[in-house]
């Protein structure tokens, strides 16, 4: 025999009791032989105990009533469920009358839940033709008086299950009443709540079934709740053991005591969904067939109760007074934590509970005060639990380490005796993000990277394409999710949790709004987005003032805007010392040499040990293009230029790459990489346009272009034969002293050197260092353009990603 239980979401009108229907009457015709075991209708039980509390109060709760006994009889005008209605109609009247109730009325008001569920649902199967029988437990199941969470009486439970079962047996289908029973005086009480899992599991027990089938609205049991958790999936296998912890720590789809009369008679456990009843769901055994984290468990609406006292260290017996006020309250404990000394005790209490606990423990410790062995009691409220079923401690680092990364920090954790199981408590506020961190961490699904893109200009609006267009493969190739959740200009923000569209131009021109910073932030935190980076793709200097408050945010960085390096030296120190105190990273390799692999391979050898002595090099794309081609073409300097200006290799305005500022920028951030404290004004840079042009409008600038040209001209002719004209950055010095020299300046060299030899708009470095002598590491590319900017960009976010 199998035995089906069914939910209250199952049984809910419409689909869900036409969907439990068609499921039972599938199994009789494939001649298996079954029992139902089913809960209250819909929301029955909470609607109920409204009514009752609403009746209690002397309140109007007719209405309610009308409408509870409109959904439970819905269209099945036919079936009679009068007895229920009337015998709740008069309960209702006493309690309202007498303005209060006890629990003994509250369990019997319960109890008529289910009992109209069964024999609905016993009605419908027979006039579909199937032999159904209605099960009342309360004949079946006899338990103590305690009413609200009775506990069954083995024995005689057992032969009253058996010898009713013997009765109606062969094709009959019994149609049982899940979560309720008797006392000896034939008086309803009620298992709990869940408690229809636990009759279904005893039944099991007592008949020896074959499998216990537990239909719910969902298709099994996750990694972790799919409301929490979007990525969440689905767990084939379980063991009882594992399942245990998972009912212990909050699992609604369990109950604790569910599985111990399974474990006995080791009765397979399958959960299934009812609306996809094709699916195999979860099946829950006594074999494990794989070691590793299972699922994330969640208990909420509790509270962290702490006991601390300098004065308990090396007293006994500490816990042992705690657990006793704990158990002559019967305030029941999920979880304690306590240093080895018992100077710090934390435990996990129900919310309701707390305060009681807390006033208790103060009676207890009241002359512990007095001696000051004990401080304070204190209760933290607004916290859930977080257990990671399987949880090994010896890789717990990785989802801590992810937490701390992503600015949550637990306030307790602990782990079982086997080692197999660990619970952090975290603020409740923090519960949804800690799911998605811990989640994307340890299972083998997409980790989610939630990025924040800020200048959509020429660089960010190709970077932002990029990822849109790579996402996928990234995602398959690499298990890195990249959402672009928000795209930012100067004036407008677009914002989208689940990721910006292939039309976000559009998007953001018609929907953008005016923003601060502290809106992005904000839109983040609402939204629990986990592993934030933001991306500054402007040039903006006034944006820059933002990293501090990004990166105390929890936000990663990205930049190919310079400014950030290049401001006071003071400022450089204070953005490090932020990123250091909040465990964040800020990447900015497009900064020198667009695409290419110049800052990481100083940082590289900096941090190695390696002594540089001079790095030297054409930091400019635009620059490289004016000068190459000039000296090797016989055209005037004007015509180059010109050239470059129309091919979009200049700014808007040439001089801002013509007065060097831009190379002493680049040069300054790679002189900061080696420690060294120069200022901007500290830098040596020969400015390129005539002093006369360096003022006025653009346009008039754009109209005196041949004035270039004598003095170039002559620049050129000036050279030793074989010569060639570049445009380089130099850092030279002692550089293991705290400044270096910094110089910007146009050099005649050699045409048969690798310098010499440049062609196009490439960059070139070389890096000289102690170890090489005079032979410099070289390092040579495409240093310009937005395509190999945005790339760089996006190496940033994929080094990063792999790093978080």
């Amino acid at each position: 025999m199998k035995i089906l239980k069914f939910g209250g979401k199952s049984l809910s009108n419409g689909d869900g009791i036409n969907k439990v229907v068609a499921i039972i009457e599938s199994k009789v015709k494939a001649g298996e032989q079954i029992a139902i075991v089913v809960s209250a209708r819909g929301n029955a039980t909470d609607e109920l105990e409204a009514i009752l509390a609403l009746a209690s109060k002397n309140g109007d709760y007719k209405p309610l009533f009308e409408d509870f006994k409109k959904y439970q009889q819905d269209v099945y005008a036919d079936v009679d469920l009068s007895e229920e209605f009337s015998k709740l109609e008069k309960l209702f009247e006493g309690v309202s009358l007498i303005g209060d109730y006890s629990v003994k009325i509250k369990d019997e008001v319960l109890s008529k839940g289910e009992l109209i569920s069964a024999k609905l649902l016993t009605a419908i199967l027979v006039k579909k033709g199937i032999k159904a029988n209605f099960a009342d437990t309360r004949e079946l199941i006899k338990t103590d008086s305690n009413y609200g969470d009775a506990q069954p009486v083995e024995q005689l439970s057992k032969k009253n299950v058996v010898a009713y079962f013997k009765e109606h047996n062969g094709e009959t289908v019994n149609v049982v009443t899940g979560f309720i029973g008797s006392n000896s005086k034939n008086e309803a009480t009620t298992l709990g709540r869940n408690g229809s899992n636990y009759t279904a599991s005893l039944l099991a027990n007592y008949l020896d079934a074959k499998e216990l089938q537990n239909y719910t609205h969902v298709d099994g049991i996750y990694t972790a709740n799919p409301d929490l958790v979007f990525d969440a999936k689905k767990i084939d296998h379980l063991t009882f053991n594992e399942a245990n912890e998972l009912a212990n720590f909050g699992a609604t789809i369990l109950h604790a005591k569910t599985i111990i009369p399974l474990l006995e008679k080791n009765i397979p456990l399958r959960i299934l969904n009812t609306f996809n009843h094709e699916n195999q769901g979860t099946l829950i055994t006594s074999n494990a067939n794989k070691e590793g984290i299972k699922t994330l468990s969640v208990l909420e609406n509790v509270a962290l109760v702490n006991l601390e006292g300098r004065g308990l260290l090396g007293k006994t017996g500490v816990d042992a007074r705690i657990f006793k006020v704990m158990g002559d309250n019967e305030i029941s404990v999920s979880i304690i934590s306590q240093g080895s000394s018992e100077r710090g005790i934390g435990i996990v209490v129900d919310a309701d509970k707390a305060t009681r606990a807390m006033i208790e423990l103060e009676k207890e410790f009241e002359n512990d005060f007095y001696s000051k062995d004990v401080n304070k009691i204190t209760v933290t409220d607004n916290v859930s639990v977080i257990s990671i079923i399987g949880q090994d401690l010896s890789t717990f680092h990785k989802p801590y380490t992810a937490l701390i990364k992503n600015k949550i920090v637990p306030i307790l954790f602990n782990n079982t005796v086997t080692g197999k199981n660990v619970s952090l408590v975290v603020r409740k506020s923090e519960l949804n993000k800690a799911l998605n961190v811990i989640h994307g961490e340890i299972f083998g699904v997409s980790k989610k990277i939630n990025i924040a893109v800020f200048g959509h200009g020429l660089v960010g609006g190709t970077l932002i394409n990029q990822i849109l267009e790579s996402a996928g493969a990234i995602e398959k190739r690499k298990g890195i999710k990249l959402n672009v959740f928000a795209i930012a200009n100067s004036k407008s923000l677009l914002l989208n949790k689940d990721g910006v569209s292939p039309n976000w131009r559009n998007e953001i021109q018609n929907n953008g709004v005016a923003y601060t910073i502290d809106d992005v932030i904000a839109f983040a935190n609402d939204n629990h987005l986990e592993n934030l980076i933001a991306i500054d793709n402007s040039a903006s200097k006034s944006f820059v003032e933002n990293y501090i408050k990004l990166a105390e945010n929890s936000f990663d960085l990205i930049s190919s805007n310079k400014v950030a390096n290049t401001l006071s030296y003071s400022f450089y120190k204070q953005l490090r010392q932020v990123l250091e105190d909040n465990q964040k990273t800020y990447l900015y390799e497009t900064n020198v040499g667009a695409g290419l692999p110049l800052i990481d391979t100083i940082k590289l050898l900096h941090l190695s040990g390696e002594n540089i002595t001079k790095i030297k090099g054409v930091f400019s794309g635009t620059l490289s293009y004016l000068f190459n081609n000039f000296s090797a073409k016989d055209a005037p300097f004007s015509e180059i230029l010109k050239e470059a200006i129309d091919n979009g290799y200049t700014e808007p305005d040439p001089r801002e790459d013509l007065c060097g500022n831009d190379v002493g920028r680049k040069l300054l951030i790679l002189a900061r990489e080696l420690d060294l404290q120069n200022e901007f004004e500290e830098i040596s840079i020969q400015n390129l346009i005539p002093e006369h042009l360096r003022e006025g409008e653009v346009s008039d600038f754009l109209n005196k272009l041949k004035e270039f040209d004598p003095i170039y001209d002559k620049i050129k002719a000036d050279q030793q034969p074989n010569h060639v004209l570049r445009y380089i950055g130099e850092l030279s010095g002692d550089l293991q002293n705290d400044k270096g020299n910094l110089e910007v300046k146009l050099v005649s060299v050699p045409k048969d050197t690798a310098l010499g030899g440049l062609k196009g708009s490439d960059s070139f470095f070389e890096i000289y260092t102690e170890s090489y002598g005079d032979r410099p590491i070289v390092i040579q590319g495409a240093g310009a353009g937005s395509a190999v900017t945005a790339r760089g960009v996006f190496g940033d976010i994929l080094r990063l990603s792999d790093k978080g």
